[in-house]
């Protein structure tokens, strides 16, 4: 069986990172950009982190320039803009796609253990989350209109 911990990615550094690395932990994986009407959203992941993190919870952010072009720049420019507009201090990995050919096998597997609605499998827009449960399953995908602040029951049950 599949779980997060089979994958790896590459972090906004280039260094590479084996999700195994956040065995049981949460995680709440989301696909974000920097000049997105959702950017905003950064700091309620950064407050999650910070209110979560010591118990477990991980929060990845994966840029992504797959909608509206809105992620243009290059990781260091991305790492820079979430570090000096939002203080964003939670793990935030290199560009990829998340839908199409290209896809990371991260978002495959996601899409396709937590379709969206009406069983769509392909990510609609920027800042899709998914959390993620301490034995590496998908419990929930949200949509980019739910907030960071809005997941806080479901992820104080997934730490617990």
């Amino acid at each position: 069986m599949t779980t997060v911990c089979d994958f790896e990615a590459l972090q906004i550094n280039g260094k590479k990172v084996v999700l195994k690395k956040f065995k049981g932990k949460a995680m709440l994986i989301v696909n974000t950009a920097s000049a997105c009407g959702f950017t905003p959203q950064f700091a309620g992941l950064e407050e999650l982190h910070k209110t979560y993190g010591a118990q477990g919870l991980v929060v990845l952010g994966f840029p992504c320039n797959q909608f509206g072009a809105q992620d243009s720049g290059e990781n260091s420019e991305i790492a820079e803009f979430c570090q000096l507009n939002y203080g964003v201090s939670f793990p935030m990995m290199a560009k990829i796609d998340v839908n199409g050919d290209d896809a990371h096998p991260l978002y495959q597997w996601l899409t396709q253990e937590a379709p969206g609605l009406l069983g769509t499998k392909g990510i609609k827009w920027n800042f899709t989350k998914f959390l993620i449960g301490k034995d590496g399953e998908v419990i929930k995908r949200y949509a980019p209109t739910d907030t960071p602040a809005s997941l806080a029951k479901d992820i104080e049950a997934a730490l617990a």
